[in-house]
């Protein structure tokens, strides 16, 4: 069985699927570099457009699995395997989120682009409850998204944000009720059915935009805005718009 499984379950759409349910998806080494290796080979695969990063119907992921992390040193801890190959994704990737996703579960999801999340999800950093700083980026990423004061709150109490406040926060996009992969799934095959090359160009000035000057965003929006009148499918858009017809997008 294999404990990163990737699936693909309507056009343009696949799913990567943390899959360890006898330690609630405790992340150790093996899946991380597994979870880097299937976000390479989907943004090199033309057929998808959008993922999804889900775990189990009860639990996402626990965070770092702990049993590994306790048999390391200093220098362990500075070899120790992480990445950033969900933010750095060319391709849009949705947290669907199930039961609990704190430590290092919460930190992908922090690098993900946004979050549907069931009523039961909740949303933690755990660290300092056993005496460790996060490690994955929580500290940068969570200021980022939910304002300095909340995320502090988050981070030095490691007290859980239920999936209402997570929402209240602009954290979580949509709360849905049972199971958030449908309605991620769904997202994300509506994110593949649009022209793809503006969705890449979207995703990268905002997330280069987000880490420099105002000014310079704006230059990085208005050099993407021109690359796309070099595209047919933005030709394919306008002349739709003309016809009034649905557009019929080739990525190119």
């Amino acid at each position: 069985m294999a404990v990163v499984e990737i699936e693909k379950p309507r056009d343009g759409v696949a799913i990567i699927r943390l899959n360890r349910p006898e330690v609630r998806n405790a992340l150790n080494t093996e899946v991380r570099e597994l979870l880097a290796a299937a976000i390479d080979t989907l943004n090199t695969d033309d057929d998808i457009g959008a993922i999804v990063l889900t775990g189990g119907d009860t639990v996402f992921a626990v965070g770092a699995d702990l049993s590994e992390q306790a048999e390391r040193d200093v220098v362990g801890a500075i070899r120790a395997y992480t990445h950033q190959a969900f933010w750095y994704s060319a391709k849009p990737v949705i947290a669907a989120v199930n039961g609990d996703a704190f430590g290092g579960g919460n930190e992908f999801i922090l690098q993900c682009d946004f979050v549907i999340a069931a009523e039961n999800a909740r949303f933690a950093q755990t660290e300092v409850t056993i005496g460790l700083v996060p490690g994955g980026g929580a500290t940068q990423r969570l200021p980022r998204t939910i304002g300095r004061q909340n995320a502090l709150y988050a981070l030095l109490t490691g007290t859980p944000l239920s999936a209402a406040d997570a929402h209240r926060l602009g954290y979580v996009s949509e709360v849905v009720e049972g199971n958030a992969i449908d309605r991620a799934v769904e997202l994300a095959a509506l994110i593949a059915s649009r022209p793809r090359l503006a969705v890449r160009q979207i995703k990268e000035v905002v997330r280069l935009g987000l880490d420099t000057s105002f000014e310079a965003g704006i230059a990085l929006e208005r050099r993407g805005y021109q690359l796309m009148f070099g595209t047919k499918d933005l030709r394919e858009g306008f002349a739709s718009v003309r016809e009034g017809r649905q557009p019929k997008f080739t990525g190119d």
